[in-house]
């Protein structure tokens, strides 16, 4: 079937976080209502990394069909649900894995804390490329680990990798981790195959685990190819935990399902101890029934939501070229985060932030979130219908031209 993404749904009173709340001035993982505002004077969030569009409708018709059964007792994972999985990675990236390697958790970030205590002992440190998703950095900070710091380098308007640094860094014997980030949140770099292997050379030459957040790995634009980490050879699978949901890829977060993929045995048996002892050992009856249905019926939905956003970022990166070229995108090769470089505003981060939301009424994430190397910057969700793109980018440009 042909999708609409241009229709916009109303998510009012379905308490959306991105439309319904804003990030709390006293911590990210904490949220507070925002007043409301529609019309011509609405606040058009495109901050969280969730879509403002309809799932495939065969997940939507699935679990329509589950939820009228009426009994919603304790389920067990099922081999299609594996099997699910296991096709996809293999049809989706030529990654051919097993099932028995696969773990089950409610998500990625729980998933990452698990293994930062399964692997990182309270005095060693884990190693992150910043600027970047905060709960990497989060999720060492909570549970009492070091950090070390593995900044990318911005040249010319594109991210590297500074890979002197990393060896550099991976040296210390504290370090025990390396949380990578592939495609890249926020930076949208999807790294080549020449970029990992040198990753998992200097990860192997210091006994250095790999923990890929690869959650984005369905969503890289033409020109780009996706390379699961452990699938380039049987040593870095070794060294290797793989990190994956359907919930980008599909726009199904709040099913709270993923899947981390780990094959050497003896680092899986340590993290389903963990697991265990924790207690997360359930899976949701619609969780894993959206994912097997996504994985086996939604490559037509996914093409097309690829196509669209493709268009959405030529769209974007056009209008600030010609309209705002103070504010600078950065291209984006995967996902559907786009990164601002609004240095040229000549601007401190709060009068940026303030500009942005109080001028404009247009929610972003703020750089510095993701790190001191994000100072200047501003993400932009840009997974919403084309009409509302348009409207966040002319408020922008007015908020903008009224600063002289």
């Amino acid at each position: 079937m042909r999708y609409n993404f241009d229709r916009e749904i109303n998510r009012r009173n379905t308490n959306s976080i991105k439309w319904e709340f804003v990030q709390s001035e006293k911590g990210v993982f904490q949220l507070e209502k925002t007043d409301r505002y529609f019309g011509r004077n609405r606040m058009l969030p495109l901050w969280i990394a969730d879509m403002d569009f309809q799932s495939p409708q065969p997940v939507v018709d699935a679990l329509v069909k589950r939820a009228r059964h009426g009994v919603y007792g304790y389920t067990q994972k099922t081999d299609a649900y594996f099997e699910a999985v296991v096709g996809w990675m293999n049809k989706r990236h030529g990654w051919k894995i097993k099932p028995e390697l696969i773990v089950t958790t409610p998500g990625v970030v729980s998933a990452l804390a698990m293994l930062v205590l399964t692997f990182v002992a309270p005095d060693e440190k884990i190693l992150i490329q910043p600027p970047v998703y905060y709960p990497f950095t989060l999720v060492a900070e909570l549970n009492g680990r070091g950090i070390a710091r593995n900044p990318l380098r911005y040249v010319d308007g594109r991210y590297e990798i500074d890979f002197d640094d990393l060896a550099a860094k991976a040296r210390d014997p504290k370090v025990r981790m390396l949380i990578l980030c592939s495609p890249h949140n926020p930076v949208g770099r999807v790294w080549t195959k020449k970029e990992l292997t040198r990753i998992g050379e200097i990860c192997l030459e210091n006994n250095v685990l790999v923990a890929t957040d690869e959650i984005h790995g369905d969503l890289v634009y033409k020109g780009s190819t996706f390379v699961p980490f452990a699938s380039i050879n049987k040593n870095f699978a070794e060294i290797s935990i793989t990190c994956t949901a359907p919930s980008k890829s599909f726009n199904l977060a709040g099913l709270s399902t993923s899947n981390i993929i780990i094959p050497d045995a003896a680092l899986r048996g340590k993290f389903q101890e963990t697991l265990l002892h924790n207690a997360l050992l359930d899976v949701g009856i619609f969780g894993s029934l959206a994912l097997e249905t996504a994985y086996t019926q939604g490559a037509d939905w996914l093409k097309q939501v690829l196509a669209y956003l493709a268009g959405n970022l030529k769209y974007m990166e056009a209008y600030f070229a010609r309209h705002i070229p103070r504010i600078r995108v950065v291209h984006a090769e995967g996902t559907y985060l786009v990164w601002l470089d609004c240095r040229g505003l000549g601007l401190p981060q709060e009068e940026i932030k303030r500009l942005m939301l109080q001028e404009a009424r247009v929610y972003l994430e703020e750089g510095t979130i993701f790190g001191a190397e994000g100072e200047g910057f501003e993400r932009v969700n840009i997974a919403c219908p084309r009409p509302v793109l348009k409207d966040a980018l002319r408020r922008i440009r007015d908020a903008v031209d009224r600063l002289g």
